[in-house]
């Protein structure tokens, strides 16, 4: 006896993979990477931060070495006040203290200070040191003049957003 055929449908295939919306997975994937290259970023600004107070700390470090070897008050003021406005203008914008001179110059550090001796105490020979004479006196304690530039490079603030 012969088989009759069953009236069964043709096999039908499914659609195309459409590449859009993207599996669960590759959102993942997408988001991970941003976070991943925002980390880097951010990590990268803080290091910069860091770097920049190690060095102009390392620079403080070689002022002082020079000045109590040659006991030189003046060149040690001088040094020290361009080494503030370097950091100064290293650490915050050029625009705010790369203009400022004098009594102006010297709040501006107070107002970036823990300890506010740069208007009214030993930092205040840091506004006309750069037009010392050699060999001039110099009216200042210097052991605490060092002391109050250390404290202030020491305490600026290490922000990752900043450049």
């Amino acid at each position: 006896m012969p088989v009759e055929p069953l009236p069964l449908r043709d096999i039908h295939l499914p659609g195309a993979v459409s590449w859009w919306p993207p599996a669960p997975g590759w959102w993942l994937l997408l988001i991970a990477t941003v976070l991943v290259v925002a980390a880097i970023a951010v990590f990268k600004r803080l290091r910069k931060r860091r770097q920049l107070r190690r060095t102009v700390l390392a620079e403080l470090e070689r002022i002082r070495q020079r000045y109590h070897q040659a006991q030189d008050a003046v060149e040690l003021v001088q040094a020290l006040s361009s080494l503030m406005r370097r950091a100064s203008i290293s650490f915050y914008q050029r625009e705010d203290s790369a203009s400022l001179t004098g009594s102006a110059w010297l709040q501006y550090l107070d107002k970036t200070a823990e300890r506010k001796d740069f208007e009214h105490g030993d930092g205040s020979i840091l506004a006309s040191a750069p037009y010392l004479p050699a060999n001039s006196p110099v009216e200042a304690d210097c052991d605490r003049l060092l002391s109050l530039c250390e404290d202030w490079i020491g305490n600026q603030p290490v922000k990752g957003i900043e450049t």
